[in-house]
């Protein structure tokens, strides 16, 4: 058995961390004595260092991670090359030479972490291979995935139930951050744990604040925009249902002077990618993102996290609103719902096949409105629906309590009659705003956003994402430190002792020439217009829907949803040739005897390959016609 004092040791050699958080001791002394090992840790509690610390102290044995995720693996794997801990991965991303290398390299013992996805695992060829590999444990990252009863139940987790029986003797550890009791018991169940050593700890995150307010399609975007103004210089995730609201949401901000980025699974993977690093390295405050966002996300300082949509869940709920604030400073969870959110979740659950599986789905849609719908403490529902029963009745962190923020009691200046003044990225009086603010120095200020420049610089020339050069908590040490050695950055927190040589003697140049005057370059003007302006002239200059949609990275139904909201401004007109001649008479007969103000009747009158595009392009036409008409 190995000493506390042995995995400090490695704790501050490779992380750079002089203690531990609670339970990561006690779970790396249970996976070290050959355990099997239930965890439920919150998001931001340091769960992948519980199972990265023992394979950094395991000569000669390889930690299976199974992840479900490959940005996940492709991150990780970043970090664990920057701290100098051997590290491979097998996924689709690869080529077939580079996964030769690396399973002859695994079989070898040269990896102390190997990461495979539950598919990889899945297939034949992989658990013989995997049976010449000196397997220390596995490790199942979000462990929930294997239970129906879980939030995100994957069917492809199911067949790692095999793994005790392909490997008796190797301990298995499973990790989450949101399981409820039940779920608990189901991955115990299915990962056939023997007596497993458990450790929940606490759902309760003091420093999160949650607000939840029904609203109405008019004031919900209203509100989002206030928000933002109020937590402008700071990072901000908004979490939408679907894509076209993402897409829509990203260009009515980038219309109101917000710079924003969308995220979502319609993609394409190096978009997706650019837009989160820009996110992550401050380039960008505000990313817009479906529930496809999320997952691992290692960004300490996010101040608010908002929601456009009722969840399908409390615990995707958690999960999601829980990643504000994981540097322990207050941060707002804003969940901004409507009464056809309702419907929209019965619709769904409606279309669920299995019984089994609608009655589950009934089950979470129950437990989230009475999340939003009950008169009682938030932080206490959310404790107690994952089966922890707080000592305390109220929190004063969440609007049932008695917290509001300032800015949904206070309208600012611009909702009484002024235009909204833009949020602008960088700039010397945008920062001086943000000193005021925070309370903090001007120059401690600029110091800051220095480093940051620092770090995007150094992470695209390394071609990695910023978080992995350094942490935001770390980033702000080193801006109240600025330590002027090499001895001095191995102090501070996240600086191991390979991460030091990396870039310590960078950091000390980098203090130096902004105490001598140095200051992060402002970028370059934004050359993009606004995106109705931009679709405008597109338009015309004579592009199709289609053509605009590629050239602006959009979904067509987004483009189309944008382009009604220009008609019915009045600064389109609808032209024939965005629907052919032969739909556009069946459309517009539909609409003279269906009327123009609901699409579903009009939809069922007409042929299913008339989309409800086509049809919201011309009822939207008709009914500005009508309007046009009934002024005169």
């Amino acid at each position: 058995m190995t000493s506390e004092t042995e995995h400090l040791a490695v704790l501050r050699r490779y992380w750079g961390y002089d203690s531990f958080r609670p339970l990561q001791e006690k779970i790396i002394a249970s996976l070290m004595g050959s355990h099997d090992t239930c965890v439920v840790m919150p998001t931001g509690g340091g769960k992948s260092l519980c199972y990265q610390l023992p394979a950094a102290m395991l000569p000669q044995k390889t930690v299976v991670v199974i992840s479900p995720l490959i940005a996940l693996m492709q991150d990780q794997m970043a970090q664990l090359a920057q701290m100098g801990i051997p590290a491979g991965m097998l996924n689709s991303s690869l080529t077939s030479a580079e996964q030769s290398t690396i399973t002859r390299k695994a079989a070898q013992g040269s990896y102390r972490l190997l990461y495979l996805s539950p598919e990889r695992l899945a297939r034949a060829d992989t658990v013989d291979w995997l049976k010449r590999v000196p397997v220390a444990l596995f490790a199942i990252d979000e462990a929930h995935c294997i239970s129906e009863w879980g939030h995100e139940f994957r069917p492809e987790y199911r067949q790692l139930s095999s793994l005790r029986a392909q490997f008796p003797d190797c301990p298995i550890a499973a990790f989450t951050a949101s399981a409820t009791r039940q779920v608990r018991h189901d991955i115990i169940d299915q990962l056939r744990l023997h007596n497993p050593h458990k450790y929940i700890a606490s759902f309760h995150r003091a420093n999160l604040r949650y607000v939840v307010k029904e609203c109405d399609a008019r004031t919900q975007y209203g509100l989002l925009v206030k928000a933002l103004h109020n937590y402008s210089g700071s990072n901000v995730i908004v979490y939408a249902s679907t894509i076209n609201t993402v897409e829509g949401t990203v260009d009515s901000l980038e219309e109101d002077g917000i710079p924003a980025l969308a995220y979502h699974g319609k993609m394409d993977n190096v978009t997706r990618r650019r837009n989160q690093e820009r996110w992550m390295s401050d380039e960008v405050r505000v990313l817009v993102g479906t529930l496809a966002f999320g997952l691992g996300i290692n960004k300490a300082a996010v101040r608010a996290v908002v929601h456009l949509a009722l969840p399908k869940s409390v615990e995707q709920y958690y999960q999601e609103a829980g990643r504000a604030g994981r540097d322990g400073e207050p941060a707002d969870c804003i969940l901004l719902w409507q009464k056809k959110d309702v419907g929209l979740l019965t619709y769904f659950v409606d279309q669920i096949a299995d019984s089994e599986e609608k009655k589950r789905a009934w089950v979470r849609y129950h437990e989230i409105r009475r999340y939003v719908e009950l008169a009682s403490c938030r932080h206490r529902q959310i404790c107690t629906h994952f089966g922890e029963t707080p000592k305390w009745q109220s929190c004063d962190a969440c609007d049932v309590c008695g917290y509001t923020p300032a800015w949904l009691v206070d309208p600012p200046r611009w909702q009484r009659g002024q235009p909204a003044p833009p949020i602008v990225e960088t700039g010397r009086a945008k920062r001086t705003e943000l000193v005021a603010k925070r309370g903090v120095s001007a120059v401690d200020d600029e110091l800051s956003e220095y480093l940051r420049a620092w770090r995007r610089k150094t992470a695209k020339e390394q071609g990695i994402p910023a978080f992995v050069v350094m942490h935001d908590t770390t980033l702000e040490e080193v801006r109240r430190v600025q330590p002027d050695s090499l001895a001095a950055v191995r102090r501070i927190h996240g600086f191991g002792e390979r991460k030091t040589q990396l870039y310590g003697a960078q950091i000390v140049q980098a203090l130096r020439k902004f105490r001598e005057g140095a200051r992060a370059e402002e970028p370059a003007p934004r050359k993009t217009s606004p995106p109705a302006r931009e679709t405008i002239k597109f338009i015309k200059a004579g592009h199709s829907l289609e053509e605009i949609a590629k050239i602006r990275g959009r979904q067509l139904s987004s483009v189309i949803e944008m382009v009604c909201q220009l008609m019915e401004s009045g600064q389109l007109e609808f032209q024939r040739s965005w629907v052919d001649t032969a739909k556009l008479e069946k459309i517009e007969a539909a609409c003279k005897q269906h009327g123009v103000d609901r699409l579903k009747p009009i939809k069922e009158a007409l042929p299913e390959e008339i989309t409800y595009e086509e049809i919201r392009l011309v009822a939207t036409a008709l009914r500005k016609k009508r309007g046009s008409a009934s002024s005169v």
